[in-house]
């Protein structure tokens, strides 16, 4: 009788010992870190984007100019706080002539044409406007809030990147304006 009390003992330790590998093996995943740093605090250089302007033509980071600095303007439309980012860059924008600024939305294309005629941006060289349509860019910041800044050098590494509205004042010092 203690032999079989022993035997049944040493197969339900067995059992649990084997339920619990099972249990570990399966959980591991859980316990193991992963790299949650956002895709452009990883790769600090100008995004891999890939839009579509407003006469249907790709745009690409192979299309930003060389030796420039840079800005990503990420936004909507029909954002309120986006409009007024506009309307104060649009009061200094002589001071973001030597800027590349690359305005880019998720909304269509037609959204953007609007938005592009209404500031009359097409009066200014450095300024490329297109449309986000692989949704790439809100996963590659984590954008939560709009509008959206992400501030580039000439060298295409990224200076700093700013949610929702930020004076024009900023976003020159931070360009060594």
């Amino acid at each position: 009788m203690i032999y079989m009390h022993l035997f049944l003992s040493k197969l339900f330790d067995l059992k649990l010992f084997f339920l619990f590998g099972l249990l570990f093996l399966t959980c591991k995943p859980g316990f193991s870190q992963t790299d949650t740093t956002a895709p452009y605090k990883k790769y600090p250089t100008f995004p891999p984007i890939e839009l579509v302007q407003l006469n249907n033509q790709p745009f690409t980071k192979k299309n930003i100019k060389s030796n420039q600095a840079s800005m990503v303007f990420y936004f909507s439309p029909e954002c309120d706080h986006c409009k007024k980012q506009m309307d104060e860059m649009i009061k200094k924008m002589n001071d973001f002539k030597k800027i590349q600024i690359v305005l880019i939305t998720y909304q269509p294309l037609e959204q953007l044409q609007k938005f592009y005629n209404d500031y009359h941006l097409s009066r200014f060289e450095n300024i490329k406007a297109g449309r986000d349509t692989k949704f790439l860019l809100p996963p590659y910041y984590r954008i939560r809030n709009l509008p959206y800044l992400a501030l580039y050098d000439k060298k295409g590494n990224l200076i700093t990147t700013y949610e929702g509205n930020v004076k024009v004042q900023t976003l020159l010092k931070a360009y060594g304006k």
